[in-house]
């Protein structure tokens, strides 16, 4: 584990779970994960604070309390083949990775998915696969996938995620407008998909085949 910055991110998970984040698992994940890696460097002093912060290409590491919130909500186990859509720095990548068996992850920006690729190869998640690619379209030679994340915010959840859910998975996503969205979990069920809406959330837009088509 790396030792640098111990005090400030035992603080972040403390100020995490004291907003209601109670999972053991996704707590100790995000002890474990050293998230000043994953912002520029000029930025690490701020890097567990619980805020977003700007990461370039006009993306954002999100901030502790929703990663950790959407982490717990997705209800990731130990056997789960997981699905991320928004590599973007990685830093839920990671989280992910510590749950998971594997982490497959979708980046459509080629320079933020090859950073985060050398991220988890310094921190030696072997576990983790990312590819440079359009996540609103899934990765179909990899389904099915018990869990998917997104973590862009899309008017609605795409069809093809929810077609490479496994029986009985849980998809997770940022549904709404392009400036706010509600957490959205849909539930693979034999009688088909039950989807519940929960707590207001801000993320960049989800741009692609079957997500917002281009930005603003």
């Amino acid at each position: 584990m790396n030792h640098e910055f111990t005090y400030q991110r035992d603080r972040m998970v403390r100020l995490v779970e004291g907003r209601g984040v109670s999972d053991a698992r996704v707590l100790e994940a995000m002890r474990s994960i050293p998230r000043h890696l994953f912002v520029p460097e000029h930025m690490r002093a701020q890097a567990y604070g619980d805020h977003a912060l700007p990461i370039g290409a006009k993306q954002t590491i999100s901030q502790p309390y929703v990663v950790a919130r959407m982490t717990e909500l997705l209800k990731v186990e130990g056997g789960h083949s997981v699905l991320e859509v928004g590599t973007g720095s990685g830093y839920q990548t990671a989280i992910l990775s510590r749950l998971a068996r594997r982490v497959f992850s979708l980046e459509r920006i080629s320079d933020l998915a090859h950073d985060a690729i050398d991220r988890m190869r310094q921190l030696g998640l072997e576990n983790v696969k990312i590819q440079a690619f359009d996540g609103t379209v899934g990765w179909s030679d990899m389904a099915p996938f018990d869990r998917i994340l997104v973590t862009a915010g899309a008017p609605k959840a795409p069809q093809p995620l929810i077609d490479q859910l496994r029986p009985g998975g849980r998809l997770l996503i940022p549904e709404g407008g392009r400036h706010e969205q509600r957490l959205v979990v849909y539930r693979k069920l034999r009688q088909g998909v039950r989807r519940s809406a929960g707590e207001a959330v801000m993320f960049v837009p989800l741009l692609g085949r079957h997500g917002w088509e281009k930005e603003q």
